[in-house]
């Protein structure tokens, strides 16, 4: 699985500047809907009550929300990069800066535990969340995210 197919470069923020994770799930669900056409505060509430479960926030500043909905025709994702990070409940305690929403349709069991396996293996990478954070744009963001993919499947 490939984040390019998961992943566009409209649905690349940088610089956002939430001032706590409720807000910021709210920020992440309107461009969601946007981009995936379903209502706002469905996506907002997938998201919220999976964050009731237990955070998302992997550690390192790193958090990957995500959850499954009803009318969703494909995996959607959205990444950010904020300006200032946010309390977000990680297993580290640390607050977050990179965030990687991860929308799947109700149905799709394998290919939604693939896509978060790929998303967590990436961002667990040292080197690859330095570049995120490096990037200077939503395009530079963008290109980070898909070439280390190809680099990775090249070797």
């Amino acid at each position: 699985m490939h984040l390019g197919d998961l992943i566009s470069p409209e649905a690349v923020l940088r610089s956002l500047k939430p001032k706590s994770k409720k807000q910021l799930l709210e920020e992440l669900s309107a461009r969601a809907a946007r981009i995936s056409g379903l209502p706002e505060r469905d996506i907002f509430d997938v998201l919220w009550q999976r964050e009731q479960l237990g955070s998302t926030g992997l550690g390192q500043g790193v958090a990957i929300p995500h959850g499954k909905l009803g009318g969703l025709k494909q995996i959607v994702g959205l990444f950010a990069q904020l300006s200032e990070p946010v309390e977000f409940d990680a297993v580290d305690g640390e607050p977050v800066d990179i965030v990687f929403l991860l929308l799947a349709p109700e149905g799709a069991g394998a290919d939604h535990l693939k896509a978060l396996a790929r998303i967590s293996r990436l961002l667990r990478e040292r080197g690859s969340v330095e570049k995120l954070r490096a990037s200077k744009d939503a395009a530079a963001l963008y290109a980070v995210l898909t070439q280390e993919e190809a680099s990775s499947h090249a070797a």
